[in-house]
């Protein structure tokens, strides 16, 4: 099975965008992968964000193990230079993946796609200012994912439905003016939330898909 993508140059690297089928099997494992992590006893909306996203990216292992899709790598998190002339790490990625067949086609050694995790309750304004301004603002300002055309946010839902905390996003969002970031409903996966943001290269905006992952109920309904 091939994985669909394109490339073209994008300071020196391989510019890396992910076909709408593999973006959907990314949020669909996501979602999988967040059942079997809830069903660990020290997973509740108290646990430290590191703790949720160990036990996410261990639960994402378990479903791939059981898809077609076994080319996709859950790597752990991992130290990472925003551009090829940084020499010393000045990021730390949550849950890098990486594809083998993108690698054997392209030599690219860094992640082939990012997914950055944050807690988030749409009612708190300060995580909401943190999950864009520590999280979405890495993929814009291309501290992460400098030659990717997307990236991947997880919110962990901490209080509220899940599209509550989409709209504590947004709310952030229109009180610094920044409405143009805001987030909307997904067309490449039911229940996820997306958003296309200006970079650096006019030429090269990103999208970020935003996947809010709840403790009780349906973990990415959107009311």
């Amino acid at each position: 099975m091939r994985i669909p993508y394109e490339t073209s140059p994008a300071l020196g690297r391989e510019f890396i965008e992910l076909g709408p089928e593999v973006v959907a099997v990314i949020l669909l494992t996501l979602a999988a992968g967040w059942q079997h992590a809830r069903a660990a006893e020290d997973v509740n909306a108290n646990a430290g964000e590191v703790l949720m996203t160990e036990r996410l990216r261990d639960g994402m292992r378990i479903a791939l193990k059981n898809s077609p899709w076994k080319q996709i790598m859950v790597l752990p998190g991992t130290e990472s230079r925003s551009k090829s002339n940084v020499m010393l790490p000045d990021g730390r990625t949550d849950i890098p993946l990486a594809f083998v067949e993108i690698f054997l086609r392209t030599q690219e050694h860094d992640p082939h796609a990012i997914i950055e995790c944050k807690r988030i309750a749409g009612s708190d304004t300060h995580l909401c200012r943190e999950y864009v301004v520590e999280g979405m603002d890495r993929f814009i300002q291309e501290k992460y994912g400098e030659n990717h055309a997307i990236g991947f946010m997880v919110g962990y839902v901490l209080a509220g439905a899940p599209s509550e905390s989409a709209d504590g996003v947004n709310a952030y969002l229109r009180r610094v003016s920044r409405s143009v970031d805001r987030l909307a409903p997904s067309d490449v996966s039911d229940g996820t939330w997306q958003s296309l943001h200006a970079r650096s290269k006019p030429s090269m905006p990103i999208r970020l898909q935003h996947a809010f992952l709840g403790f009780a109920g349906t973990s990415a309904s959107r009311a």
